[in-house]
């Protein structure tokens, strides 16, 4: 973690003191809310940032930009709506920024699958233990709204495809998963002990500009590599839902204004499904290969954790008024476009 450093703050302002005020920002703009963002310099986090600024919003980014980048935020130094804290969440000194906030957007954890089988302590660490300091940091500053962002993978090998909210018994495969479904468990004992509202988030696979691990980027490094050969994890035939995260980020706000229980649990994903090899079909095409030869590591699953069959149910949200705008392959056509540059 990179918290330690001393580094100038290049998006620098005022933070509102109360969240009552509707307060002015340094450049006369109107501010609808105060809201906070962990992990606002990641990938889905910086969209959401963007979300928030196109609304008019101020945003506290705290990030330790152990995976988020500055140029994710770069476009808005000069707009005076969104200031910058480099710090881990796991340290001390970030919790008395959350004062005067409206919400919290708690996007900030360890995602890597993969590597929660080979170092499970980073999850713990990331995802449980900062999900309880953030819930912690609210409730000693009187903050009662969090936006949590969960994971499709808390529902394991699901029997039933597409995959409700409602489903059970949930039994995560992954570490990644049952450290989110911890943190769900958390967060509902929080909203209903304290008075707080959460909306909890179960995507699926999201992808898009910014992003920077996952199936496509992958492809793109390996076929950089080698673009005669693509070595594809397990068989091939893993089928999951993908969204392309503006389409996610716009999902996130809707339910946000449209469902006001203490606890609100949404999945998001796309109402299809692709499989591995034809996104390495789209992916090599993108980039202008043809003849690539696919090499199998062979399995159903790619690595430990992996879930080969994932499709959730979005009817809970479509009840409410939202439309999914994209199929599974529209978003990754698009992601790996953004990818490419």
């Amino acid at each position: 973690m990179t918290s330690s450093r001393d580094h100038s703050d290049p998006f620098e302002f005022l933070v509102p003191a109360s969240p009552s005020s509707n307060p002015i920002a340094s450049e006369g703009h109107y501010c609808t809310m105060f809201c906070i963002v962990t992990g606002g310099a990641g990938f889905i986090g910086s969209h959401i940032v963007d979300a928030l600024v196109a609304a008019g919003d101020e945003v506290l980014v705290i990030d330790d930009f152990s995976a988020g980048s500055e140029k994710n935020l770069a476009h808005h130094k000069a707009g005076g709506r969104v200031s910058l804290l480099r710090q881990n969440l796991l340290d001390n000194g970030w919790q008395e920024r959350v004062s005067g906030a409206d919400r919290v957007y708690h996007i900030a954890a360890d995602p890597d699958v993969r590597q929660s089988a080979l170092n499970p302590d980073s999850q713990i660490r990331n995802n449980i233990i900062a999900t309880h300091r953030v819930l912690e940091a609210m409730r000693a500053n009187g903050v009662s709204e969090l936006v949590f962002t969960s994971t499709s993978t808390v529902y394991g090998d699901a029997t039933v495809i597409p995959t409700p909210e409602t489903y059970s018994p949930l039994e995560p495969i992954s570490v990644y998963g049952a450290t989110k479904l911890a943190c769900e468990a958390i967060i509902s004992s929080y909203c209903h002990s304290f008075g707080m509202t959460s909306w909890i988030y179960r995507f699926a696979n999201i992808i898009g500009e910014r992003s920077g691990h996952g199936v496509i980027s992958d492809f793109i490094r390996k076929l950089r590599e080698n673009p005669r050969e693509l070595e594809i994890l397990g068989d091939g035939r893993q089928t999951k839902s993908y969204l392309e995260v503006r389409e996610c980020v716009r999902a996130v706000q809707f339910g946000i204004e449209h469902s006001h229980d203490p606890v609100n649990i949404f999945n998001i994903g796309s109402e299809d499904w692709i499989d591995v090899v034809k996104i390495a079909d789209i992916v090599a095409g993108e980039m202008g290969l043809s003849g690539v030869r696919y090499r199998f590591t062979g399995g159903e699953r790619g690595w430990i954790g992996d879930v080969p069959r994932m499709q959730l149910s979005v009817e809970k949200l479509k009840n409410l008024g939202w439309q999914c705008r994209m199929t599974s392959e529209e978003s990754v056509r698009s992601a790996v476009r953004a990818m490419l540059g």
